[in-house]
This record gives C-alpha cells, sequence and structure tokens, in this order.
C-alpha cells in the first residue's frame, strides 16, 4: 500500500531559479511534497516552526544568514529536524562546519534528480548520506588527526558497548535504522535505543555527528 503521507520538504537557497527548478523536479516524485520555501537562512528559522518539513534542502552561501547558521540554529530548537545541505561550494570549511552544525547530508547541486530524491527519502528515515567526495575528504580530515591512544574510551564519562560500537560502524555506513536491524539480527527499536544510547553518551545531537565522533574517537578502526 503506498504511503499516504508525502515526504516534506523545505527549499532554501537565493536563487529563485533553483528553487523553481528544484520544485518543479521534486514535484514529479509521487513520494515528495514542497511545502515551503526561503530565499535566505533568516527567513528559513523563522518559518520553519510554522512547516515542519520533514527535511530541509538548505543552500551554504546567503545573505543575511548563510546555511551553516540557519542549520545550526533550526536544530538547536528542532533536534528532531533534518537537513540535508545542498549548495555548488565543495570547500572543506563549509563542510566541515555544516557537518558539525548537524546536516545530515551533504552534496553537491551537480547530483542527479534520482540521486537528490534517494538522499531526501535516505534523510527522512533518518539515515545520513554524504557526497562521496565530500565524504573522502571528512574521512581523510580525521585520518590526518593524531591517532587515538587506547586510552581514549576511558576518556568518555560513560565507554560506549561493543553493541553500540557495532551499530555506530553500520551507521557511518549510511544504513537506516531497519537496515542496521536487518543486518544484526535485532528490532528496530533495539537499534534506535543503542543509537541514542550512543549520542548521549558521545554528547551529540544527531546521528551523523555520532559516526563522525566515533570516528574521530577511533572507535570504528
Amino acid at each position: 500500500m503506498p504511503d499516504l503521507h508525502p515526504i516534506r520538504i523545505l527549499l532554501v537557497d537565493d536563487q529563485r531559479l533553483m528553487r523553481d527548478g528544484l520544485r518543479i523536479l521534486l514535484d514529479l516524485e509521487p513520494d515528495l511534497e514542497v511545502v515551503g520555501e526561503a530565499d535566505d537562512g533568516r527567513t528559513a528559522v523563522e518559518i520553519f516552526p510554522d512547516l515542519l518539513p520533514d527535511v530541509t534542502l538548505m543552500d551554504v552561501r546567503m545573505t543575511n544568514m548563510d546555511g551553516v547558521e540557519a542549520t545550526r540554529r533550526i536544530l538547536t530548537r528542532h533536534p528532531e529536524a533534518r537537513v540535508i545541505i545542498l549548495t555548488t561550494f565543495d570547500d572543506d570549511e563549509y563542510v566541515f562546519e555544516g557537518i558539525r552544525a548537524g546536516a545530515m547530508g551533504y552534496l553537491l547541486k551537480a547530483v542527479s534528480a534520482e540521486e537528490l530524491a534517494a538522499a531526501i527519502r535516505t534523510v527522512a528515515k533518518g539515515g545520513a548520506l554524504i557526497e562521496p567526495s565530500v565524504a573522502r575528504r571528512v574521512m581523510a580530515e580525521f585520518a590526518r588527526l593524531s591517532h587515538p591512544s587506547k586510552q581514549t574510551q576511558e576518556k568518555l564519562l560513560d565507554p560506549l558497548s561493543e553493541r553500540e560500537i557495532e551499530v555506530l560502524k553500520l551507521l557511518a555506513q549510511g544504513f537506516a535504522n531497519r537496515e542496521i536491524a536487518d543486518r544484526l539480527y535485532l528490532a528496530e527499536g533495539t537499534v534506535k535505543n543503542y543509537v541514542s544510547s550512543a549520542m548521549q553518551k558521545l554528547s551529540v545531537r544527531d546521528r551523523t555527528q555520532a559516526a563522525l565522533r566515533a570516528r574521530e574517537l577511533g572507535l570504528l578502526d
């Protein structure tokens, strides 16, 4: 039976032509619905509470407030929000700041309509997705950091369990809770509990930050 509730999307981009193009492409997908638009970060922050979209497509460089700051403010007030940064810029500073702000996806505007739609569905289900060339640089940056000591776990007030680390390893590969549950022969609710517990122990707000923080600490090696 088809889903009666399409994924609701907020478009945030300072170029009207880009927003119009995205709306046309996404409206072709029966399970996706554009419910609002904003031409800068400040407007996005203001209208978000009224719309409560499932996924926000966020540009980076905009007047009044850039996409990174808008993402940070939206997630501070609405931790359940899911943001995909969609930009023409793959500058490392924006990549890292966007992820730190809590974005669950980072894509370049060169992606195809099919790839964008698939990314929206993945993030709407709670997964994370970073464009491959961007992901390689993110991983390279963490690899560049000094190798953590064997006492890394001891730095956490409450060390991660073996099962939590196992779940995070699959999460870091982009798997959603249901897929992780299938691979580990667990109930989906159990996986969700492991993810929530790991996020709390790592002092992060979302799944993407949990995976990156765990990798930074050397827990996913």
